[in-house]
């Protein structure tokens, strides 16, 4: 599998977790009130149906029919790490002639109506963001871990 880089190197305060997977754009947002909670968010591709709650499954105050503040977070920070051509194509929106930047794509999402999504995805977003914590507290090594060797060798060593 190729890794691509990002796109800009990001802050992680406000936007500690965003991934294109599972056919959906998806993070973890903190919140701009309560230091000790965080939301989980996610926008669907192609229709764009929307979820956004708490990690305890709270939900969100601010989506009642439409995107809400956590959502253009994700929206602009996965921008930054992938870039607007790729989160665009990733959602399955046509940018046409505009700018491939969040404004744009959030534009071009409101314009196709988006509702709230049947599927709640909190607990298998934060999830992952939870394993993906795990990694930086382990020590630097060369050595292989034990629950990545999954990956298939790319060339043997010498």
């Amino acid at each position: 599998m190729r890794v691509l880089p990002a796109a800009r190197p990001r802050k992680l305060a406000k936007v500690p977790f965003v991934e294109l997977a599972d056919g959906r754009l998806q993070g973890v947002v903190s919140s701009g009130s309560d230091i000790e909670r965080v939301y989980v968010s996610s926008v669907e591709a192609g229709d764009f149906a929307f979820a956004c709650s708490t990690n305890n499954n709270r939900p969100c105050g601010g989506a009642r029919g439409a995107f809400c503040k956590h959502i253009d977070a994700m929206i602009g920070e996965a921008v930054v790490q992938y870039g607007g051509q790729r989160v665009a194509r990733y959602l399955r929106i046509d940018l046409g002639s505009m700018a491939p930047n969040a404004t744009a794509i959030r534009f071009l999402m409101d314009q196709a109506g988006p509702s709230a999504s049947a599927a709640k995805p909190a607990a298998q977003v934060f999830s992952r963001f939870l394993r993906h914590l795990a990694y930086l507290e382990l020590e630097p090594t060369t050595e292989p871990l034990p629950e990545m060797q999954w990956f298939a060798p790319s060339r043997v060593a010498a």
